[in-house]
């Protein structure tokens, strides 16, 4: 089984797009997708229905819940830059219109896929623990380990700190996948992705860098980890 995982789409479509084009040159079996989907990008209608004509497997970001649970009216920005999210906000909100929303308040936090060799896939937007706060890739071992919590499965797919990584552990395979939206870093844009394949042996990881501009945007920067066992 082979499973494109990506996060932070932030309604960014041409990224998504771009990342979606790369990965049609193989065959997958599922896509994941590890919140932030629609806000604040400029086409959060198009990428949630490019998502759900993919079959796209999806939790709920940080991003997903404020844009489907508050109201704009309410809010009281005091600066340029808070007024612009929220106007950002409410523009969001009528072109999804009031049925995606609910579509997307209702998407889980936590979502268990099992994998061919009998463990178990663990998608979060952040972490297990609280899947608001993101598990970075400068944290010690320590700090993960709280934040992975009691029941984590074998595997976690996670996004939110747009930093792609990949470590163990406690024995838990921890895999970042990075932003296909707000990717940080100079030069050429790039939108990640990450490769997982089951199979009844193992996993094998492979994290890319899809580069959004540039004479050769079709290209993919390659960093793989395999692993077998």
């Amino acid at each position: 089984m082979l499973l494109l995982c990506v996060s932070d789409i932030h309604g960014d479509l041409d990224a998504l797009r771009a990342v979606m084009a790369t990965a049609e040159r193989r065959s997958f079996h599922k896509l994941l997708i590890a919140g932030d989907i629609v806000f604040p990008g400029p086409e959060p209608l198009e990428t949630w229905r490019r998502l759900t004509a993919a079959g796209a497997v999806m939790v709920q970001g940080l991003t997903d819940r404020a844009v489907a649970t508050l109201d704009p009216d309410a809010l009281s920005p005091s600066t340029d830059h808070e007024r612009e999210r929220v106007e950002r906000m409410q523009k969001t909100q009528d072109a999804l219109g009031e049925l995606i929303l609910q579509r997307i308040r209702r998407l889980p936090t936590h979502l268990r896929v099992p994998l061919e060799d009998g463990g178990e896939l663990l998608l979060v937007h952040g972490s297990p623990a609280d899947p608001g706060e993101a598990l970075t890739h400068d944290m010690s071992d320590e700090e993960i380990s709280a934040l992975i919590g009691d029941d984590p499965a074998d595997v976690i797919v996670c996004g939110a700190s747009h930093v792609p990584f990949e470590r163990t552990v406690g024995g838990v395979r921890v895999v970042n996948v990075g932003s296909v939206g707000e990717a940080p870093g100079e030069g050429v844009r790039v939108a990640h992705a990450t490769w997982i394949e089951s199979t009844p042996r193992g996993l094998s990881v492979e994290q890319i860098a899809v580069p959004l501009e540039g004479p050769r945007a079709d290209a993919a920067q390659r960093s793989s980890h395999p692993t077998e066992g």
